[in-house]
């Protein structure tokens, strides 16, 4: 009678622990002594941190180098930088879950408006990439008139509508229609009670990916065409006195990297609504990977435009100096 009890205790304190043990996607790297996914919490907050500085930096620079403002499109890249910024925050709702800080909370609602705050904010992303390639094809195509088709007003009435459009796309996701993502499935209640459904899936389809990868393509593929027929056209000096060109490609640059990094996610995202393929692994690591272009585009930059390296290098001999002030403020 006495072995049967301390059988049942037993049982009974293996099923707790296996409850209190947080819910890993990737089945391997749960540590019993932190009693969290070391794995799954170590990709999320580096990702969250170079996320967070990065973005912060590309504003900082915005604000720095006047150069960078003298195109159209910077008011696209700082709306990315901004909306990107954001995704490094949000991102601190699944550090924070996998931490066992957020136990309290209802893990319907929060994973739901987790899912839907990131959604949104890469469709900012994406659509603000459209409209950059569209602004650089007026600008090489109608190069005479482009002054007074983009006005500064125009811009700033296109960020608001982004922002508008974006929200409204995935909005019906709290509608019950269906999953606009995997951003949340570190929760348990994401990964298993809430599913992606073919309909909804085809609307964002429809709405947000197709548009904005047919845009890119067309814009692009015209962009070098020109580009092409101009080089054929003037001396060999033609990169040095053609700018447009020269930023075109730091922005195509951009666009590729946000694509490529987005594909495997869109593919998944398919191909689980379709009901074809279904792996929580494949879920996280798509999800992160798409997420990671959020810092991406801040490292593309400075590789690629001088006039940001220009104000970089401001923004660090601003800080130095501010250093240095301090250490002499603090000397005897």
């Amino acid at each position: 009678m006495m072995n049967s009890s301390l059988d049942l205790l037993n049982q009974s304190s293996t099923d707790s622990s296996n409850l209190s043990a947080p819910f890993c996607l990737l089945e391997i790297g749960y540590s019993q002594m932190f009693s969290t996914c070391l794995l799954e919490i170590s990709i999320i907050l580096l990702l969250t941190v170079l996320i967070i500085s990065g973005n912060l930096v590309v504003i900082f620079v915005f604000h720095c180098a006047p150069l960078l403002s003298q195109h159209s499109t910077s008011a696209f890249i700082q709306t990315m930088a901004y909306a990107d910024l954001l995704v490094g925050v949000s991102c601190l709702f699944p550090s924070l879950s996998l931490l066992n800080h957020l136990q309290g909370l209802d893990q319907k609602f929060t994973c739901q408006v987790f899912g839907y705050m990131v959604s949104v904010l890469k469709s900012i992303s994406m659509v603000s990439l459209a409209c950059v390639s569209v602004d650089r094809y007026i600008a090489i195509t109608r190069p005479l008139t482009y002054a007074s088709l983009v006005t500064p007003w125009r811009v700033r009435g296109c960020i608001v509508l982004i922002w508008l459009y974006s929200a409204l796309v995935f909005l019906p996701s709290f509608l019950g229609w269906g999953k606009p993502g995997y951003h949340g499935d570190v929760v348990e209640w994401c990964a298993v009670e809430w599913r992606t459904r073919p309909a909804f899936t085809t609307f964002i389809v429809a709405l947000l990916y197709a548009p904005a990868a047919l845009t890119v393509c067309f814009t692009y593929a015209n962009i070098f065409k020109i580009c092409r027929q101009h080089t054929r056209e003037i001396n060999q000096n033609s990169p040095s006195t053609y700018p447009d060109k020269r930023y075109a490609m730091v922005l195509f640059r951009i666009t590729s990297v946000f694509y490529i990094l987005w594909l495997p996610y869109i593919l998944y995202f398919l191909l689980e609504s379709a009901g074809l393929y279904h792996h929580p692994a494949a879920s996280f690591l798509t999800t992160w990977l798409a997420i990671s272009n959020s810092f991406c585009n801040c490292f593309i930059y400075s590789l690629s435009n001088s006039a940001f390296r220009k104000g970089l290098k401001r923004l660090c001999s601003f800080f130095h100096s501010l250093n240095q002030q301090a250490n002499l403020c603090a000397a005897p």
